[in-house]
């Protein structure tokens, strides 16, 4: 997914995580509730601030729904999943922010 971002980062996919936020990106526009539709509603504001075109949310929590959606497809294992993916997208802002210095 290109960005009008910082020209370092035009592809969010040569960023760590930037797949991830890219089919994130790529599911709230089409209304999708996946895993990373939920992941970057859930970071929102964070990836705004950074300059990304987040769609606008239509559901509250999306945390919450995330954790729960993890919960259905991994049962215990969701927490240690739901850890790493929060972990992917904070790797994500991070390197996106270098890339804009």
């Amino acid at each position: 997914m290109e960005t009008t971002g910082p020209a370092e980062a035009r592809s969010l996919d040569d960023l760590p995580g930037g797949e991830l936020v890219a089919a994130g990106l790529a599911d709230l526009a089409e209304h999708r509730q996946s895993v990373a539709a939920l992941l970057v509603a859930s970071y929102a504001g964070r990836l705004r601030l950074l300059g990304l075109p987040v769609p606008p949310i239509a559901v509250r929590q999306p945390e919450l729904l995330l954790f729960r959606k993890l919960q259905q497809e991994l049962g215990d294992g969701a927490h240690a999943r739901y850890n790493a993916l929060v972990q992917r997208v904070f790797s994500f802002t991070q390197a996106y922010r270098l890339c804009a210095k």
